[in-house]
């Protein structure tokens, strides 16, 4: 079985000035890949869901 290949969408956390841009691809079943749209060079982070949720719902009830 093969990954899909990334569908990245651009966080709604991100600035509107496009000074802090952060893209999430979470198309695959078993990994959640995290990039800064500005610096592509650097590569991505990748969680499991379980852990990319965990992180999203714990930064939810730290937003500003």
């Amino acid at each position: 079985m093969t990954e899909a290949s990334p569908n990245w969408h651009k966080s709604t956390y991100s600035g509107n000035d496009n000074d802090a841009c952060v893209e999430v691809a979470d198309n695959a079943p078993r990994v959640v890949r995290v990039r800064d749209t500005k610096d592509l060079a650097t590569g991505e982070l990748t969680a499991a869901p379980p852990a990319w949720a965990a992180f999203v719902a714990y930064a939810r009830t730290r937003a500003v």
